[in-house]
């Protein structure tokens, strides 16, 4: 086996274990989720531009220099790079759904208040439904017009949302489906009020980090552009990489810048809320585990 081959191989094994390491750090849904959220998360983020991105950082870094380390490295900087630097969407998306959720809860309140029972007033309400949750919304609806029992199809909603605050809800109006609560709508009075005022903290969370993101780009910023200089006026200082030996350390130091950059990026951005209908823990109106033996 050649040197190249050697290092490409070697290479591939550490961003496999670098890729099973990640994994296990942020935990996992059950077994039987894995691979969907996987697959519905490399389709929400390979955009065209992104991916042109990164097959064009992979080839200019393969024909300069022939590293099968720096290829591998430049395809996932490109990649992973560019959100990072731009806009938090993410926060954005997410502030926006919870809202999302506050006005579809007073709604099927107000409905609710109109002496309507729960499934016509989810009915009534899923045209209006904002643009956030419309699609979940209509599923459900479609689902329920379908014969579907209203609890099994208010937990497809909760899993279609995927939002904290949207199975808190969920929860009530499972509640309410499978005991006929009493109260329900001022508990759903109770959890938009909720649902705003996590979207206004949200907001103030972000804008107190917006110093830290700002930092964060700087540094990614400067470390690319300094990288990028070795490469274009300074090819002798990296002949060192050149060897098999040398593109061993060299994924070992994209590895620690890596693993700073991810750092960075979970710093300067909030994490997501724990949900609470999520898995074989989900619990019923009983107050058992879903699918417990009495």
């Amino acid at each position: 086996m050649t040197a190249p081959a050697a290092a490409a191989l070697l290479g591939a094994a550490a961003g496999l274990g670098l890729v099973l390491a990640c994994c296990g750090l942020r935990g996992t849904t059950g077994p039987g989720r894995r691979w969907p959220l996987l697959a519905a998360r490399i389709r929400a983020g390979a955009s065209l531009p992104r991916t042109a991105g990164a097959l064009l950082a992979a080839g200019i870094v393969a024909v300069s220099t022939r590293w099968p380390a720096g290829t591998v490295l430049a395809a996932l900087a490109a990649w992973y790079l560019p959100p990072m630097l731009g806009p938090d969407r993410d926060h954005a998306r997410t502030t926006e759904r919870i809202e999302a959720i506050a006005t579809w809860t007073e709604s099927l309140r107000d409905t609710l208040a109109a002496a309507a029972g729960l499934e016509q007033a989810i009915l009534a309400t899923a045209p209006a439904a904002p643009g956030p949750i419309r699609e979940p919304v209509a599923t459900v609806t479609a689902a329920i017009r379908g014969g579907q029992p209203l609890p099994q199809a208010l937990r497809a909603l909760a899993a279609g949302i995927a939002d904290p605050v949207a199975d808190l809800v969920t929860a009530a109006l499972v509640l309410a489906a499978e005991q006929q609560a009493r109260d329900l709508g001022q508990l759903l009075s109770s959890l938009a009020a909720s649902a705003r005022d996590q979207a206004a903290m949200r907001r103030r969370i972000a804008a107190s980090r917006a110093r830290v993101r700002t930092a964060a780009r700087i540094i990614i910023t400067v470390t690319v552009a300094l990288t990028a200089g070795l490469f274009a006026f300074s090819r002798a200082f990296l002949s060192p990489y050149s060897s098999a030996a040398g593109q061993l350390m060299l994924l070992a130091i994209g590895a620690c810048f890596a693993a700073a950059f991810w750092w960075l990026g979970k710093i300067a951005r909030p994490g997501p809320g724990t949900r609470v209908l999520t898995g074989p823990g989900t619990v019923t109106a009983r107050g058992r585990p879903e699918g417990a033996r009495s």
